[in-house]
């Protein structure tokens, strides 16, 4: 005889856990992929907030989660390269709806000249 059983949706708190607290959650692999570039990778708590709605939204809980981070990181991965003097990449609520691409911090070039 089969075993069933019901499951109770997650709510945006136990998703937000999910994203931070793990030793290999997805926030760690994201900021260890863009470390690879030297770069620091930061979510502010109101995109972590976005992010779990996003989920509960689409009905995808904890297992919707690697895709949401990947459509609002991938533009900005694929250019890092490229880009020079690239500090910090700020994910804030504004990029976690998509209504804009994630803040990116460059360093100040000091110019020295030879005299």
């Amino acid at each position: 005889m089969p075993i069933i059983a019901s499951l109770d949706d997650l709510d945006d708190k136990s998703l937000i856990k999910i994203l931070k607290e793990p030793k290999n959650s997805l926030i760690r692999q994201y900021k260890k992929l863009f470390e690879f570039e030297n770069v620091e990778l930061e979510f502010k708590d109101e995109a972590l907030v976005e992010i779990a709605k996003k989920a509960i939204n689409k009905k995808t809980g904890a297992r919707g989660l690697r895709s949401i981070l990947e459509s609002i990181l991938l533009k900005t991965m694929f250019d890092l390269p490229d880009l020079e003097d690239v500090l910090k990449v700020t994910i804030d609520k504004s990029a976690a709806k998509g209504d804009s691409d994630p803040i990116v911090t460059y360093s100040k070039k000091q110019s020295t000249s030879v005299a």
